[in-house]
């Protein structure tokens, strides 16, 4: 049962909780394989998307016996993370006024063992030609490894760009292996990729973003609509979409979506037939780069600001 469905969540565009829920409902078929097994990490907004929301992990108190949970290593202690393996639980993350769903990208009960690989593209600046581009030459370097790569937007700014994984490699490979994609991808195109984590030293360019790739990070979940004015939905999408511009990072929303899914099904649904090893693919790419681009994407990615002075 929703409570409250009257609730309006995207004030400006009339999208109310029991419309929220009724999505997810309809999405069910399609979204709850990209969460079974994934520690969520929900993005709650109980007075909607104009006022301030919060993310919540943790679950241990407060919440039905019947949910599932997977208690989840974090520095210093444990999270008891909840997971939505049915439509029963995803109507409740729902029903707590949960507009965006985020996953790991590992699964229980292999945790340690990633079967996702992310690529997020985060533009500096609305530029739907460096986009695709972007966008497209992330495929054509993967291809060049031999890995098939899926696409989604992002439903704010980029896409994300995913390698589906045999669960061989633990997190430590994964990050080395997508940081140093990410490294060859700035050496290659220069003008258009940065890995530079201040947004002051990107210069316009297109950061190519692979933190969602150590132990406890996370990304939308595909088909999770994102706490943004339309309620755009991260939604996957085919690559000849991409290549046309037929879609762009927002512009598949809530409403929208379920026409989507009647038309063209389930894009995703053959993401975890074909699990990739990247021993090979890391190999290579570490035969592209010399110790001063390891020691230069690291030092990108690891910049902070300097404090300020009282």
């Amino acid at each position: 049962m929703i409570t409250h469905p009257d609730k309006l969540l995207f004030p400006a565009d009339g999208i109310t909780k029991g419309e929220l829920a009724a999505y997810y409902a309809a999405v069910a078929p399609a979204i709850l394989p990209h969460l079974r097994g994934r520690p969520l990490t929900m993005q709650r907004f109980p007075a909607g998307i104009e006022r301030k929301g919060f993310i919540q992990k943790d679950v241990s108190r407060g919440f039905p016996d019947w949910l599932t949970r997977v208690e989840v290593p974090k520095r210093g202690g444990t999270l008891h993370h909840a997971l939505v393996e049915d439509a029963r639980a995803l109507l409740w993350v729902a029903n707590q006024n949960c507009i965006t769903l985020h996953v790991t990208t590992s699964r229980q009960p292999e945790l340690a063992a990633p079967d996702l690989c992310v690529f997020d593209l985060d533009p500096a600046r609305d530029d739907p030609e460096a986009l695709r581009a972007a966008a497209l030459a992330v495929r054509a370097l993967l291809g060049e490894l031999g890995l098939e790569s899926w696409v989604k937007t992002s439903g704010s700014k980029g896409f994300h760009i995913v390698v589906p994984l045999d669960g061989s490699s633990g997190f430590e490979q994964v990050w080395r292996f997508s940081h140093g994609v990410g490294a060859t991808l700035v050496k290659r195109w220069p003008e258009l990729f940065t890995q530079e984590f201040l947004k002051a030293e990107r210069g316009g360019r297109i950061l190519i973003d692979t933190g969602r790739n150590g132990f406890g990070a996370t990304l939308a979940a595909a088909y999770t609509v994102r706490a943004l004015p339309g309620a755009p939905v991260s939604a996957p999408c085919l690559w000849a979409e991409i290549e046309s511009g037929r879609v762009s990072p927002r512009s598949l929303s809530l409403r929208a979506l379920r026409d989507r899914l009647e038309q063209c099904g389930e894009l995703w649904a053959g993401l975890h037939t074909s699990g990739h090893s990247l021993d090979a693919a890391l190999a290579r790419v570490e035969s592209w780069l010399t110790p001063e681009d390891w020691q230069a994407s690291q030092a990108a990615t690891v910049r902070r600001p300097k404090p300020r002075k009282r």
